[in-house]
């Protein structure tokens, strides 16, 4: 029972704390973060545990599959140069630095053990980053830029772990005998996934209820990963390339009110991991001090605090002088117009470099490590390891996390809105194919929707060089119909007139009749 009110206790500190990071526009995991160092030093906490060969399908798979389902693939091929020099350079480049920082300070860790430090630290966590980006105006591509390198980079530094683990387990690494394995695993999971994805698809056209298919795609994330690192694939990318093809080809066929609440479930399971695997982390680091003498206190807060340095140094070495910043793309291409192409120069470099906070992967690939220590244990020096992963994600979402707004606002990038100018155009589209699919209907009701979408299609087609507005004209009328219906229906529940289940039917109906109106405008 005891245990039972303790999560309830953590899961209310935890919302508490997102409603405070919301407020000061900060990235909630950095508040969740906090939390877990305060967990760390909390008396009688109670040992929740966890199989560390679960942590990466429990932790990444789900939030891999929400990324995966949400990313643009033509952006992604449009900004294949920059993501790529972010989801794999950069990642190489912070693991070879911190792997020769942590032996210089270390000398006795095995290279295997420096080089998973490496890996562990090295991919910026795409759900803090974005969280921060909500609450800013940041030109398109760059956020594209942003999450894709998200998506992307966790598949490099997991290869990079799960080659250090090996090698730190057996005490024997090859290239030779790796790379063909290495090559057929990466194809393998690029073809798995989006031939899942059509097994999956197919199963899902057999299924209508909302709840059965949230459960079909929660099974999917964690079986595709499951399988895929059986047969010794790579679950990053096989659930990567599941959820883009899947998220091309679905929307055909799930319902709106399928997509409404399966929406509202993915945001909160994320939610709710990230709240699971910083109170899983916070668990382990006040175990991890009691058995440390002053002296390793001190070896390993140095380790620490260079690592994180590092992390953040490595970064912007990486990005600025790329300059600006036409290796890595971001300086425009030839259909840029000149300004966009002078925003997008050492301005937006700063703000990839400063936008590398660690997260959910880092303390997922930390408590994924086989517990153990140096002359005795399945993996060495892994308290070094996770205390250092912790320190990484404290440092990077407080130091980086809490000032990216503000620098982001004092950089001041802009562009020319290209989301807005397709939905502009594409809104015009849309609904003069609706007012033509009504032109033979002469009843009343199609008369009503039909001016209807006279209204929104001459709003479109006003608007200047088709940037799309920011709500559609029956929208307030709409809201305040709505209003004082549900004002009425309160009143007749109230007085008795009708019981609560005719309530409760009334009031969906009109829930999707104010969902009607445009979500721009209402946020």
């Amino acid at each position: 029972m005891f245990v039972f009110h303790w999560i309830v206790g953590v899961l209310i500190g935890a919302v508490l704390l997102a409603a405070l990071a919301r407020r000061l526009r900060a990235p909630y995991p950095a508040f969740l973060a906090l939390g877990g160092v305060g967990l760390a030093f909390v008396p009688g906490m109670p040992s929740l545990g966890l199989d560390p060969e679960l942590a990466l399908a429990l932790f990444l798979a789900p939030v891999l599959m929400d990324a995966g389902y949400s990313t643009s693939l033509r952006d992604l091929v449009r900004n294949w140069r920059p993501i790529a020099g972010l989801a794999v350079g950069a990642v190489a480049a912070t693991t070879a630095a911190v792997a020769a920082i942590s032996l210089w300070l270390v000398p006795d860790m095995p290279l295997s053990a420096a080089i998973v430090l490496g890996a562990v630290v090295a991919p910026p966590d795409a759900v803090a980053a974005l969280s921060v980006l909500a609450h800013v105006s940041l030109p398109h591509r760059l956020a594209t830029i942003l999450r894709g390198e998200s998506l992307l980079n966790d598949a490099a530094s997991l290869l990079i772990y799960r080659l250090g683990v090996a090698a730190a387990v057996t005490g024997h690494f090859s290239v030779a005998e790796v790379a063909p394995a290495f090559l057929i695993g990466v194809v393998g999971s690029l073809v798995a996934g989006p031939l899942a994805a059509l097994v999956y698809l197919r199963i899902l056209r057999r299924v209508e209820e909302p709840m059965s298919t949230i459960v079909l795609q929660f099974s999917a994330a964690f079986g595709l990963w499951i399988v895929a690192e059986a047969v010794e694939l790579s679950g990053v990318l096989t659930v990567v390339s599941f959820a883009i093809t899947v998220a091309r080809r679905a929307p055909g066929q799930t319902t709106p009110r399928l997509r409404v609440v399966s929406n509202a479930v993915w945001e909160t399971a994320i939610f709710v991991l990230n709240v699971l695997a910083f109170v899983l982390i916070g668990e382990q680091i006040g175990p991890i001090l009691a058995r440390m003498s002053p002296e390793q206190e001190f070896a390993y807060a140095s380790v620490a605090a260079a690592v994180v340095a590092t992390v953040i140094l490595v970064r912007i070495a990486w990005v600025l002088p790329a300059s600006a910043i036409r290796r890595l793309g971001f300086a425009g291409t030839a259909a840029d117009d000149s300004r966009q192409a002078r925003d997008l120069g050492l301005g937006a470099g700063f703000a990839v470099a400063w936008s590398g906070m660690r997260g959910l992967v880092t303390v997922a690939a930390a408590l994924a490590l086989p517990e153990g220590g140096p002359g005795g244990g399945a993996f060495p020096y892994r308290d070094l390891i996770v205390l250092t992963a912790f320190c990484v994600v404290i440092g990077t979402l407080v130091v980086q996390g809490l000032t990216l707004r503000p620098i982001l606002g004092r950089l001041g990038l802009q562009d020319s809105d290209p989301v807005g100018f397709e939905v502009g155009r594409a809104r015009a589209e849309a609904y003069g194919a609706a007012v033509e699919a009504l032109r033979d209907d002469r009843s009343e009701a199609a008369d009503a929707l039909r001016r209807e979408f006279h209204a929104a299609l001459a709003e479109a087609e006003a608007h200047e060089e088709g940037l799309a507005p920011e709500g559609l004209p029956t929208d307030e009328p709409r809201r305040r119909a709505v209003r004082a219906a549900r004002d009425r229906l309160l009143a007749l529940r109230r007085s008795g007139s009708i019981g609560d289940d005719a309530y409760f039917v009334l009031e969906e109906e009109l829930d999707w009749a104010e969902l009607n109106a445009t979500p721009r405008a209402e946020a």
